[in-house]
């Protein structure tokens, strides 16, 4: 390398140092600036401890630790399974109540016609600025939510996770399970189309094979024993006001639980 090249080579390293020494001196003004207003390093320092602490919770390689290589229900993603429906279980919340913006719960209409219910959602598909994609997010998330909280009960089930001390979390998961199945079925009737109205009427009649409460019970669920504006009416109040609150409630409780028994070795 001749002496221009090397002169030329050297000072494009220091103009490199020294825009890197710039950019550092900006970021460090900017951090300091910002510190001494939001407390910005206290609160990095807090996320550092809440990253170790979580970190101790995750299991350890169960397949090297117990030799369990071929066992499918010890595969360590499944482990995510609940992180998993949790996610998934924020996206259709929040899809859900960008819905709500625009779903009118009624089951009024014209005869002949469609009803309100109906009309909005189709509105919401073919009119509404990416109405479709938004329906289509809070759908395939409510299922993909239904999906990995089986799963999880079965990963649960098949490593002994929910034995001594974790029969209390079980229940709580089974509580979950169900509340899901009632999440999806009112959810299901809201459209209120021809799949809706049957899927309706198939519940009234299993409410009424119930025995001794089967009346009672179908009069508090559906609003009678057949469909009517009531029944839209108390399936909407159940999918948009109480069941996301008891869920959230559940949700954290359970994660709570997990947090302070920590991950379950397999039995």
């Amino acid at each position: 390398m001749s002496l221009e090249k090397k002169d030329e080579h050297d000072h494009k390293g220091w103009m490199e140092e020294r825009e890197l020494t710039v950019l550092e001196e900006r970021y460090l003004t900017l951090l300091m600036w910002l510190d001494k207003r939001l407390r910005l390093v206290d609160y990095l320092e807090l996320l550092e401890d809440l990253y170790y602490k979580v970190n101790m919770q995750m299991p350890k390689s169960h397949t090297e630790q117990y030799g369990l290589d071929n066992k499918f229900w010890y595969w360590y993603p499944l482990y995510a399974l609940g992180s998993f429906s949790t996610i998934a279980y924020l996206v259709a919340a929040i899809s859900g109540a960008l819905l709500g913006f625009y779903y009118a719960p009624a089951a009024a209409g014209a005869t002949g016609d469609p009803t309100v219910a109906f009309t909005s959602v189709t509105t919401i598909m073919q009119d509404l600025n990416f109405g479709y994609m938004l329906r289509s997010i809070h759908r395939w998330s409510a299922q993909v939510m239904t999906a990995a909280v089986f799963l999880h009960m079965l990963r649960v089930y098949f490593t002994g996770a929910y034995k001594e001390p974790r029969e209390l979390n079980w229940i709580i998961g089974i509580v979950l399970i169900s509340l899901t199945m009632v999440f999806g079925y009112s959810g299901y009737l809201l459209p209120w189309n021809q799949l809706s109205y049957w899927a309706g009427q198939i519940g009234v009649e299993m409410a009424l094979s119930i025995p001794l409460a089967g009346e009672w019970t179908a009069q508090l669920l559906f609003g009678g024993f057949t469909l009517t504006q009531a029944t839209l009416q108390r399936m909407y109040i159940l999918h948009v006001f109480f069941l996301p609150f008891i869920v959230t409630g559940l949700i954290a409780v359970h994660i709570g639980i997990v947090w302070m028994q920590g991950i379950a070795e397999p039995h």
